[in-house]
C-alpha cells in the first residue's frame, strides 16, 4: 500500500462520488447547523473541490475553505470563484482567534496529520457560541457491511489505524472545552449492490475513494479478481450475490460557550 493519497491526481474525477450518491443527509445537517447558529462566517477544513461550501455559500456572509491539495483548490475556484480558499494544514489554521461561527470537515479528519491538534485549532478560531462539526465514518464494526473491506486485503486494518473512532473525537472535543458534544448518524451510504452491478459502480474505481487509491495497482487488481470470482461462483450456482453498502456517516458536534 502507498502512504498518502495524491489528491492532486484524483481531483479531476473526485466529484463523481456525488453523482453516485447525492449525500442529502450531510447537506441537510450542515445547513441546519448554519441556520441554528445564524452563522455568518464558516470554514471548511479539507474542503476539496468546494462541494459543501458551494451548498452553504448562499446562507452565509463569508465562506472559507482550506485544503492542502492545489489540484483540489484549483477545481474549487473553478466551481465557485467567490469562495475564499487557502492552502494549508488542519493542524495550523492560518486565521485569527475567534474568527468563525462554524468550523467543519466532511470525510477529511482521517487525512489530517494531527487530528487532535485540529480540534484545538478549531476551538481557537471559533467565536463564543460557535460550533465545530466533524462528519465522517468509523470503520469499527463495519466488516461485512461494506464490500470493499471484504474483497480488498488490508483495507479494513488500514482504516482502523487511520480513522479516529467517533468516541475518540468526542473525547478530544470535550477535553478542549466544547459543550453539548453529541454524535448522531446523519446519513447511510447505500444501497447494496446486487450481482454484476458492482462492476459498474463508481466507487469500485481505484481513484474513487482513499481506501482503494492507497492500494498498489497489484493489490487493487487482486481485489477486483476476488469480486469477479465471487460473481462467477454465484452465476454457476444460480444464486444472487449481494455486495453490502451499509456505511453510516455520523456528525460529531460541539459548541463554544458564550462566556469564552
Amino acid at each position: 500500500m502507498a502512504g498518502r493519497v495524491d489528491y492532486d491526481r484524483l481531483a479531476p474525477t473526485y466529484d463523481a462520488r456525488y453523482g453516485a450518491n447525492q449525500r442529502s443527509g450531510t447537506g441537510a445537517a450542515l445547513r441546519a447547523l448554519v441556520e441554528a447558529a445564524r452563522a455568518e462566517q464558516v470554514l471548511e477544513v479539507g474542503c476539496g473541490t468546494g462541494h459543501w461550501l458551494v451548498e452553504l455559500q448562499p446562507l452565509v456572509s463569508l465562506a472559507y475553505g482550506l485544503d492542502l491539495s492545489s489540484g483540489m483548490l484549483r477545481l474549487a475556484r473553478d466551481n465557485a470563484p467567490l469562495l475564499n480558499l487557502v492552502s494549508g494544514r488542519a493542524a495550523q489554521l492560518g486565521f485569527a482567534d475567534a474568527t468563525f461561527d462554524l468550523v467543519y470537515c466532511v470525510n477529511a479528519i482521517h487525512h489530517f496529520d494531527r487530528p487532535r491538534v485540529f480540534v484545538e485549532e478549531a476551538r481557537r478560531t471559533l467565536r463564543p457560541g460557535g460550533t465545530l462539526a466533524v462528519i465522517g465514518m468509523d470503520p469499527r464494526g463495519q466488516r461485512g457491511k461494506w464490500y470493499v473491506y471484504d474483497y480488498f486485503e488490508g483495507v479494513y486494518e488500514r482504516d482502523l489505524a487511520r480513522f479516529p473512532s467517533w468516541g475518540t473525537v468526542m473525547d478530544w472535543m470535550a477535553e478542549e472545552g466544547f459543550a453539548e458534544v453529541e454524535c448522531r448518524v446523519v446519513e447511510r451510504l447505500g444501497p447494496d449492490l446486487v450481482g454484476r452491478a458492482v462492476l459498474d459502480h463508481p466507487f469500485l474505481r481505484k481513484e474513487s475513494c482513499s481506501q482503494l487509491a492507497l492500494l498498489s495497482d497489484e493489490a487493487y487488481a487482486a481485489g477486483v479478481r476476488r469480486i469477479e470470482a465471487a460473481l462467477d461462483r454465484a452465476d454457476a450456482g444460480g444464486a444472487e450475490i449481494v455486495f453490502p453498502v451499509d456505511t453510516p456517516l455520523a456528525m460529531i458536534s460541539g459548541h463554544v460557550g458564550e462566556g469564552r
